[in-house]
């Protein structure tokens, strides 16, 4: 991807139009993404979001939920959609010749679902048992903990699916309003990236989304990171661990600094973490660090999933390794999570779906297409000094530790803010 091959319309209402095209493919990916997600949602109404995502495909003015499947899969297309805490996407894979069809269907879903009240109810007891199914997974909801022990009781802190109540209180009106009032050209970047002509893409995008509110709603609330403890015994054979620090928005001078140490520290099979925890003590099966930013914060994580005879020694070997990466790091090591993260973006851009994907993030995120010589550049410029600088940065932040499973012999948070 290079900043010359992709083109970017925004339309007098706001909307926004962005192709990226790929000569050497005959299929293509385009989809609707909207600055909206759980972090958006009133508390009472937490999980609104992902009903939305559900709901669209349900039925319109003029296709019920099985034209909607049918008439993609006649062509041999696909659609999908998801809902996180910042953004919702709806998209689309198909031949070249059928993205007419697959925008007429997007807009139809984005513009004309009917929110069916008999729908709805069914759909509730859906997303009822896709929550019950997240709590019966210790290593995906002590995830949720960790998120709203770290943000407290503020929406970047709610559970995208929701809650059992919340989602239960959701009315057809209420779907419906809230689509209507936060689904505004403004928020709302369309992207296709494959064998796509810009200018046809933007002719079918003005002949379809002609019914989008133009008022954007009030923007949310920042993200205040507060930190803290939670911990839930339960009898099964592992302890799910999750510590985690005050992390870096995607505009953080230190952003990229940021992924290159999660990547050293715990992104392969030669990560320090991989190395020190799996290989030479065998305290653990997975062993992961993570940089999640958000537009105004971040997320520096560490998972783990262990045995109960193994927890009491796990912790103290992720504080370890905390203060090791902190008082220094090798060329080579740096050098190494480059490479790594550096074949993941390429490798990416041979996806018309990843590419798509990524063009819309940036759009929404920063506002413009990101080419990747800029964004390998920037890579590129992460040394050993900076490294260092940002795990200082982020290992002196108030930790937060969610634990669920096997615990009992696990130390608390107090003992662990002592080891760092």
């Amino acid at each position: 991807m290079t900043a010359s091959e992709i083109r970017e319309t925004r339309l007098p209402n706001g909307l926004r139009v962005v192709t990226d095209p790929m000569d050497t493919v005959e299929t293509v990916s385009v989809g609707v993404w909207a600055d909206v997600g759980a972090r958006h949602e009133p508390a009472e109404i937490n999980g609104v979001c992902h009903m939305l995502e559900h709901m669209a495909f349900k039925g319109t003015r003029r296709r019920s939920a099985l034209d909607i499947a049918v008439e993609m899969e006649d062509v041999g297309g696909h659609m999908n959609a998801y809902t996180s805490r910042e953004h919702t996407a709806f998209y689309a894979k198909m031949l070249r010749e059928d993205l007419p069809l697959a925008v007429d269907i997007l807009a139809d879903i984005l513009q004309h679902s009917v929110y069916d009240p008999d729908e709805l109810a069914r759909e509730q007891g859906v997303v009822v048992q896709e929550i019950f199914q997240s709590i019966d997974t210790p290593d995906d909801i002590v995830f949720d903990h960790f998120q709203a022990t770290a943000y407290g009781d503020q929406p970047l802190g709610r559970p995208v699916l929701g809650t059992v109540e919340t989602v239960g209180r959701l009315s057809s009106d209420l779907v419906g309003g809230f689509q209507r009032a936060h689904y505004c050209p403004s928020r709302l970047v369309i992207a296709a990236a494959g064998r796509v002509d810009h200018d046809a893409l933007l002719a079918l995008v003005e002949r379809h989304f002609t019914a989008l509110n133009p008022t954007p709603p009030e923007t949310g609330s920042p993200a205040r990171y507060t930190g803290g403890e939670y911990r839930e015994p339960r009898d099964v054979e592992q302890a799910q661990v999750v510590l985690g620090f005050d992390g870096v928005s995607y505009d953080d001078p230190d952003y990229y600094a940021s992924v290159v140490l999660a990547t050293l520290l715990g992104g392969g099979m030669s990560s320090r973490l991989f190395q020190e925890v799996r290989e030479k003590r065998g305290l653990a099966y997975t062993i992961n660090a993570f940089a999640n930013s958000y537009t105004d914060g971040g997320l520096f994580t560490l998972y783990a999933g262990t045995g109960p005879d193994d927890v009491a020694a796990l912790v103290p070997v992720l504080c370890d390794e905390i203060n090791k990466v902190r008082a220094s790091v090798c060329a080579d090591e740096v050098a190494r999570a480059r490479a790594q993260l550096r074949a993941g973006i390429l490798m990416g851009q041979e996806s018309t779906s990843g590419r798509c994907e990524q063009l819309a993030r940036q759009i929404l995120v920063y506002g413009r297409p990101i080419s990747n010589d800029e964004v390998l550049a920037e890579l590129d410029a992460v040394d050993e000094a900076a490294v260092t600088r940002v795990a200082n940065r982020l290992f002196t932040t108030p930790p937060t530790l969610a634990s669920l499973g096997a615990i009992a012999a696990m130390e608390r948070l107090d003992r662990l803010r002592a080891r760092l």
